[in-house]
């Protein structure tokens, strides 16, 4: 492609010199699990969020996993998760052995809302699990007071929201419990897989610094039934470099998503992203919607422009959850047929930006 999607050579090419110090770094430590490089970087994510706690982890999955089964969720307890996102939230909690509760979420800016998780609330609802998808912020203070007066449990799925604010206030920093994905594609991304639990909430941390190292806060003493999902320092020490650019890499995807908003409103029926009041996005993706999605995603290819489809197949489509969530998702079946995701990233250059908009013009012309 002449323009990739997302170029990942470009970022570590970018960061070289600082990731081979890194690296080096970790081999002469003698540290392989654990250790110096991890609790750093679960210091200066914290801060970075506005936590008290980080716990790494293995990855996102885990991370969301681990996060219920510490807030106590249950076998028999239901999780309300939004109908479209990507099917680790519902993997969640179900590996934390709950059942999921799908729940449509607004279709103009694609996360949901505290009032349709209260609708959807019935006597075995026990967890809110909010995605803030394509790193549009939810509206976690309503989230959190709907949880609060219901007794509720409240993990947010922050993914796609590495340094998405609301309010002047950074995901992750509400005082609720945030997972975090490093999946070597999210904005602040690992060199594979990786994940954290970020929280303020001292004896959650305590339950999730045992649950990832096999139940056991001492060697050989294990007080619970736990994991092995531990964050690798090599891991550790790539996240800890590239947080250091993070901020001025979000910089450069919120210049990119200006120029594509004001260099694509009104063509077409194209329907552009939208933010709720008071939030900023990440911009993880850039993901536009057209009934014609199909044919400009083909015409883009041919321009050498590379696009993805943020997600094709909703959860409840999906074989692993066949038969179990039969009632309609309209909106959400509908968007699966619609979005596509144009190129974004920190190294997607100005100009990149001004051949994708007229080549989507050229479409619509």
């Amino acid at each position: 492609m002449a323009i990739p999607f997302l170029s990942l050579s470009d970022a570590t090419s970018e960061l070289r010199a600082e990731l081979d110090e890194a690296l080096a770094r970790v081999l002469s430590s003698g540290w392989y699990i654990g250790g110096p490089e991890v609790e750093a970087f679960e210091s200066e994510f914290a801060t970075w969020v506005g936590a008290r706690h980080c716990i790494g982890v293995a990855n996102g999955l885990d991370a969301l996993t681990l996060s219920l089964l510490a807030h106590g969720v249950q076998p028999g307890d239901e999780v309300l998760v939004p109908s479209n996102t990507f099917i680790a939230t519902w993997l969640g909690a179900s590996h934390a052995r709950a059942t999921p509760r799908p729940v449509e979420p607004d279709f103009a800016t694609h996360v949901v809302t505290a009032e349709s998780f209260a609708r959807a609330l019935t006597p075995a609802t026990r967890a809110l699990l909010p995605v803030h998808l394509y790193g549009v912020p939810a509206d976690v203070p309503a989230l959190r007071q709907l949880a609060d007066e219901r007794g509720l449990v409240l993990v947010e799925d922050a993914a796609q929201a590495h340094g998405a604010t609301l309010g002047g206030t950074r995901i992750g920093g509400f005082g609720t419990t945030a997972t975090w994905s490093f999946y070597p594609g999210k904005n602040l991304g690992a060199l594979g897989d990786a994940g954290a639990i970020t929280t303020d909430d001292d004896e959650v941390a305590s339950w999730l610094r045992r649950l990832r190292n096999y139940g056991s806060s001492e060697k050989y003493v294990h007080e619970l039934l736990g994991f092995n999902s531990r964050l690798d320092p090599v891991q550790a020490a790539v996240l800890r470099v590239k947080l250091r650019h993070l901020d001025a890499w979000n910089a450069r995807r919120q210049a990119l998503a200006q120029h594509y908003l004001q260099g694509l409103r009104g063509v077409g029926d194209l329907q552009l992203p939208e933010l709720p009041p008071g939030a900023t996005s990440s911009w993880h993706l850039f993901v536009v919607r057209t009934a014609r999605r199909d044919a400009l995603r083909a015409h883009l290819d041919a321009a050498g422009i590379g696009t993805l489809v943020h997600y094709p197949i909703p959860p409840h489509r999906q074989q692993a959850y066949a038969g179990a969530h039969p009632e309609p998702l309209a909106d959400t079946e509908r968007a699966a047929q619609e979005v596509l995701s144009l190129p974004i990233g920190p190294h997607l250059t100005a100009d990149h930006a001004g051949q994708v908009i007229d080549a989507v013009r050229r479409f619509f012309a």
